[in-house]
């Protein structure tokens, strides 16, 4: 089975350590190996997040007014930060959560199904993220409704309204809304929680909650498109996971390796580092790339097949170390549903026309998934 995207680093990682490449006219040394990825991600003293709007690349200063908290912060910050918005991540793994996901997927599936043809990026992965979003942060699941509306790229210029413009006063109105009163939501815990003995400033619940969305909406949006342009071109996996639901554990591990929309993120070197070879002055950035690490011939045999069955699997589509992502056990969990409910309901995917989106920067193109899939699900 392989993979449908070429690696974009696979020479690159062949000759060196790292890539060199601008980002808004900012060199940037991309640490392309898994070993030295991985290494990287845990030593946040060498390589810092404590840097607002420079954890993303390219950066974010045109794309909101906060740090986003708690990843551009580094220990001891970072671990009392998480600590405040932890709960809701971990709610992922409740019973009842659960059911409203499985549930969730198959009313989505009932939807596609029941159509001639579909447009999976808008019509199914779109709504996914939404409505599944509103039962992490326990609002109510009409809100879907209103995210759904800003589609897909809501920190992109859009109707000619500055990038991030919606999302903030959303944003604000809702911690406006918790203030005067509060529930047993993400934005009334925000809103009242506290830090070191204080309450939070409306700056770091922003920062929380901008994160809560950007983190979670294009990545989660990329991977769901991506399993379906899959399936289109490999029926053979659907009977395979078919044959054992309890396949759906690995494959959903797998295709985060192969299929993570994240490239990479940004760290800063507080003094001068030495990084593959070259000294990275103090205050410049590095990038971590994941998606560089996870096909790693020196890890991964055969890193460009999709094995449904790969174990171990140690890739890094979530980071590595204190930054560990908290949104994983949220998505593990809405691509091991979707697995599951696919291989049970659909017996093929086709694809009628596919619009890619692709990462273009001077040293290289890389497709993170699409801007339009039109298919037609076949039910069993």
């Amino acid at each position: 089975m392989t993979h449908p995207h070429p690696d974009p680093f696979k020479q690159a990682r062949a000759e060196a350590p790292i890539l060199r490449c601008p980002f808004q006219g900012e060199p940037i040394a991309m640490i392309l190996r898994h070993e030295d990825v991985r290494r990287g991600a845990k030593d946040w003293q060498t390589f810092s997040s404590d840097a607002p709007f420079r954890v993303p690349i390219p950066s974010e200063e045109d794309v909101r007014t906060m740090r986003q908290l708690p990843i551009e912060t580094d220990p001891p910050d970072h671990t009392e930060y998480r600590a405040i918005v932890e709960p809701f991540f971990k709610r992922a793994k409740d019973a009842a959560m659960v059911a409203r996901v499985e549930a969730l997927v198959d009313r989505l599936l009932d939807e596609a199904l029941a159509r001639e043809i579909t447009e999976i990026v808008h019509d199914f992965a779109l709504p996914l993220q939404s409505h599944a979003l509103t039962y992490l942060l326990n609002v109510p699941e009409t809100e879907a409704a209103t995210w759904i509306g800003w589609g897909i790229h809501v920190f992109r210029v859009r109707d000619g309204i500055k990038p991030g413009t919606e999302l903030e006063k959303y944003l604000h109105e809702q911690f406006d809304r918790a203030e005067a009163a509060p529930g047993e939501d993400f934005f009334s815990a925000l809103a009242h929680a506290e830090f070191r003995g204080r309450r939070l400033t409306r700056e770091e619940a922003m920062g929380f909650a901008n994160l809560a969305f950007a983190g979670g909406r294009d990545t989660i949006i990329h991977t769901v498109s991506n399993l379906f342009g899959y399936f289109a071109g490999h029926p053979e996996a659907l009977e395979f996971l078919r044959a054992d639901p309890g396949r759906a554990v690995h494959a959903s591990e797998e295709f985060f390796r192969v299929y993570i929309p994240l490239t990479h993120i940004g760290r800063v070197c507080p003094v001068d580092t030495e990084v593959g070879g070259i000294t990275v002055p103090a205050g410049q950035r590095i990038s971590l790339c994941w998606s560089s690490a996870n096909r790693d011939e020196t890890v991964f045999e055969s890193p460009d097949e999709i094995r449904l069955d790969r174990k171990p699997n140690p890739h890094l589509a979530f980071g590595f170390g204190t930054h560990l992502c908290l949104g994983a056990p949220h998505a593990r969990l809405l691509v091991r549903t979707l697995l599951q409910k696919l291989a049970g309901r659909v017996s093929a995917v086709e694809v009628l026309s596919a619009e890619e989106r692709v990462e273009r920067e001077e040293e290289y193109e890389r497709v993170v998934g699409y801007d339009s899939l039109v298919a037609r699900l076949v039910p069993r």
